[in-house]
Order: structure tokens, then sequence, then C-alpha cells
């Protein structure tokens, strides 16, 4: 199971580049705005989180 994982982040692929990624594409169906979100990762998801109704924020 670690072989995968490892394999996984030598990839460049987490959990938060692909929640990232599956937002920005709902929202803008652009895949230059994907990839810059998919880089932003976890920053782009609690960014989200925290400015859209029933969110973080509540």
């Amino acid at each position: 199971m670690r072989d995968q994982a490892s394999g996984a982040a030598k990839a460049g692929i987490g959990l938060g580049s692909a929640i990232a990624v599956a937002i920005s594409w709902s929202l803008h169906k652009s895949i230059v705005w994907a990839v810059v979100h998919g880089v932003l990762s976890w920053l782009y998801v609690i960014f989200y989180a925290l400015t859209r109704p029933g969110g973080l924020a509540g």
C-alpha cells in the first residue's frame, strides 16, 4: 500500500490537487484555471470553502 502512495506522490498528484482541479473545472470549465488551482492545491480548496455560501464560514 505504501508503494502506491509514494508512486502517486512522485507523479505529483495529491488529494489537494485533485480536489482543487475538480472544483475549478466545475466552476470555470477551463484547463488553464484547473492547472493554476491544481498547483495552489490546498490553498485554493480552503479559499473556496471559506468564500462559498454554506462553506466553512457558514
